[in-house]
């Protein structure tokens, strides 16, 4: 039972590593920039779970690897949500949550980060996803 929890996570470790260095990636960092990838990953994932109806947040965060579905939920205070958010005020977000600068700037931190998620979720539910957004929002998601 032991051997298969250390699995479950490190199976839920590796999974979250592959997206990290995905983000790493399409910026070109090495390693050593594991720092933004996770800054920006976990920024964005905490605005998507805000925007999101609760039921519908719950089901997105079940296609997440168990490590970032720990923290997808952190600090999330389900009896406030969804916050209403329009594409500006997202950017804006996402800029107070992830403080480095980076080519492309903010919205390209975001579709970096949408990319790779789209990459890990199913198609049905990224396309809830992409419905719960307003629809200036909406069309930065892949």
């Amino acid at each position: 039972m032991a051997e298969q929890m250390i699995s479950a996570f490190e199976s839920s470790l590796d999974k979250t590593n592959v997206m990290l260095k995905e983000i790493e990636s399409a910026y070109g960092w090495p390693k050593e920039c594991r720092n933004q990838s996770y800054a920006a990953i976990r920024t964005v994932l905490h605005l998507l779970r805000d925007r999101m109806p609760v039921g519908q947040s719950v089901e997105f965060a079940q296609q997440l690897p168990v490590l970032l579905r720990g923290v997808y939920f952190d600090g999330w205070q389900p009896e406030n949500v969804p916050i209403k958010l329009n594409r500006e005020d997202f950017l804006y977000e996402v800029r107070q949550g992830f403080p480095y600068d980076v080519e492309g700037g903010t919205e390209r931190v975001v579709q970096v980060v949408l990319d790779t998620l789209r990459k890990h979720v199913t198609q049905g539910e990224w396309e809830d996803v992409k419905s719960a957004m307003p629809k200036d929002l909406g069309r930065m998601i892949p």
